[in-house]
């Protein structure tokens, strides 16, 4: 009996160790072979859909327990809600929240990461558990009535998703930064039903470029999410227009100059939120949320539309004629809305508050128009349609996805081409003089340093501690100069580190000054200490090349020593500017794609 017990534990450890060779050489296949990455993101982009899908569920179901809706119907579609849930719902969650918030940031006070940065700064690598926190926290602000999209939580959930898949299975970067492109992508085009969009959103904002090798696995994902979410029962568009647009040239004169406006609209939908944060800061942190659902219970009392991420709203607006100051006092409201919704701490996007704002900037246009030449009333639609792409391309910085959304939500092709008119216009002016889009302007006010979602956080990997020499020639302070030059002979080193009895840094003396002829009847009398220069001027092993070429240039050094530490100033090692230079030049080149490029060793036989 023992020996029948003893041959199933060897088999079943065998088997066990199968297993594990098995699932080892699985995950060593999927990062090699770019067809696994592809079929992997099927399925995850089907999770993405369906937790869009039961996200979205959820804050429709608050909606009406809160504001007391009809069934299927949209918050911001409203034109009536009660007085007394207005004035309770949004103060009173925003306090909640508001105190929530305040205490989850004593404990954790680190910025979240989103999909942007993480792209450009980290490699693709997000936090699961932050990302879950936002999620929930825009949620929250969506239950409350602010006027945020809830896209920022969609697109953190699924690229957070996808990044913790990615992280897993120890992808390499560039594949790390597709995959959380992927997530945000199969995210949008759930949200929106619409697949290109979604796609070429994560193209757009979350990878910087549209990538031939990134197109099958952020398509694949958007494909799967879409279809997961029609079959759930979400198949109903972001809008739906059904009537035809046939245009004679001049409309699209008229949808260039909609797209000049609507580039200043942009400017200023963007400083407003931050002139918003200014007027707040006079409440607690914990309080501003409550003070921001009040001012958004007396806006909403003049007009329900202004709560919400404006998703209901627009399909109201399509199918509503109203008059030019009645659409302008919403276009201004709901500005007023959004801006201080977003200063005051709620949390979400601006992806279906610019649709909206685009809308009522387009229907405002149009009424205006109508009012010199009554015949192009007849055009309202497209007006608004051509308005919605070209403020929502210069806020959200996507003008491909903006095209997308409405050739995927009309099937028109004129009206397609009188938005791709407007969203050049519009774009191309934000880009030349502003210079942001929505999301690269908060991450300038919070000073990170990036305008796209270009990958620039390579050049954090590129630490000095992997770049510098590790041979460093160093000689006591107090050494006499003659002594220095029968030690260290002219061609023998560039360089030499001068250190005090303890060890620590004291200066950097060039041995060409040292073996100077003209010093030769004083060099009897000098010390090393005497000949030192760029005494506050070093380097230390965790800063990364973009530091190191600005002490570089402020020093004006060809060198500079490497400091374990401050504390003990002890020189470990050396790096020149020549050779940081040259290092940044080829990995630059690498990632803007060049194959060509020759890689430097890391650990370099000479740095000179």
């Amino acid at each position: 009996m023992s020996a029948i017990a003893t041959r199933a534990a060897q088999i079943t450890h065998r088997l066990w160790r199968m297993a594990l060779y098995r699932y080892a050489a699985f995950r060593r296949d999927l990062r090699s072979h770019e067809g696994w990455l592809i079929l992997l993101c099927a399925p995850l982009g089907a999770a993405v859909g369906v937790g869009v899908f039961a996200v979205r569920e959820t804050v429709y179901t608050l909606h009406d327990i809160n504001f007391r809706l009809a069934a299927g119907s949209y918050l911001s579609a409203q034109t009536h809600i009660d007085t007394l849930r207005l004035a309770l719902v949004p103060a009173g969650l925003g306090l909640g929240f508001g105190l929530l918030a305040y205490f989850i940031r004593k404990r954790r006070s680190a910025d979240i990461t989103d999909p942007v940065e993480a792209n450009a700064l980290f490699g693709g690598r997000m936090s699961m558990p932050d990302s879950i926190r936002l999620t929930v926290a825009t949620m929250i602000s969506n239950a409350a009535g602010a006027s945020v999209g809830m896209e920022a939580g969609y697109t953190q959930m699924g690229a957070a998703l996808f990044s913790w898949i990615g992280q897993y299975f120890r992808l390499r970067r560039d594949d790390a930064r597709i995959f959380v492109t992927a997530g945000a992508g199969a995210a949008i085009a759930s949200a929106f039903n619409a697949p290109l969009a979604g796609a070429f959103y994560g193209f757009e904002l979350v990878l910087g470029n549209y990538a031939p090798r990134a197109l099958a696995p952020v398509a694949i994902a958007a494909l799967a999410g879409t279809l997961v979410v029609r079959i759930l029962g979400g198949e109903e568009p972001l809008f739906a227009v059904t009537i035809g647009f046939h245009f004679t040239p001049i409309y699209y004169v008229l949808f260039a100059i909609i797209g000049v406006g609507a580039a200043g609209f942009a400017i200023l939908t963007m400083r407003a939120v931050t002139w918003a944060e200014w007027l707040l800061r006079w409440a607690p942190i914990w309080a501003r949320p409550a003070v921001g659902g009040a001012i958004l219970t007396a806006l909403a009392l003049f007009s329900p539309q202004v709560l919400g991420s404006g998703h209901g709203a627009i399909q109201y607006q399509l199918e509503h004629e109203r008059s030019f100051v009645a659409i302008a006092a919403l276009l201004l409201g709901k500005l007023v809305a959004s801006a201080i919704s977003l200063g005051a701490g709620f949390r979400g996007g601006m992806f279906s508050s610019s649709l909206f704002l685009g809308v009522l900037f387009g229907g405002a246009c149009i009424a205006a128009m109508s009012l010199i030449a009554p015949e192009l009333a007849n055009q309202d639609i497209a007006f608004m349609l051509v308005g919605m792409g070209a403020a929502g391309a210069a806020i959200i910085g996507a003008p491909v996805t903006m095209v997308l959304l409405v050739l995927e939500g009309t099937g028109n092709f004129p009206i397609t081409m009188g938005v791709l008119v407007a969203v050049v216009t519009a774009s191309t002016i934000v880009r030349l003089t502003f210079g942001y889009s929505f999301s690269t302007w908060r991450f300038h006010l919070r000073g990170v340093p990036i305008k796209s979602a270009e990958d620039v956080g390579w050049i954090a990997d590129l630490t000095v501690g992997r770049l510098m020499r590790a041979d460093p020639r160093t000689v006591p302070i107090n050494t006499p100069l003659m002594t220095l030059r029968q030690k260290v002979p002219l061609g023998a080193a560039a360089h030499v580190f001068a250190v005090d009895d303890q060890g620590r840094y004291r200066g950097m003396v060039e041995m060409a000054t040292a073996h100077d002829p003209d010093l030769t009847v004083a060099a009897p009398g000098l010390v090393a200490g005497d000949l030192v220069e760029g005494r506050g001027y070093y380097l230390l092993r965790n800063e990364n090349l973009r530091v190191a070429m600005k002490r570089f240039e402020t020093s004006e050094l060809e060198a500079l020593p490497v400091l374990d530490s401050i504390e003990d100033r002890r020189v470990v090692g050396y790096l020149t500017e020549a050779y940081a230079l040259r290092r940044y030049a080829v990995e630059l080149e690498r990632q803007r794609g060049s194959g060509a490029a020759e890689i430097f060793p890391l650990a370099p036989t000479k740095n000179v």
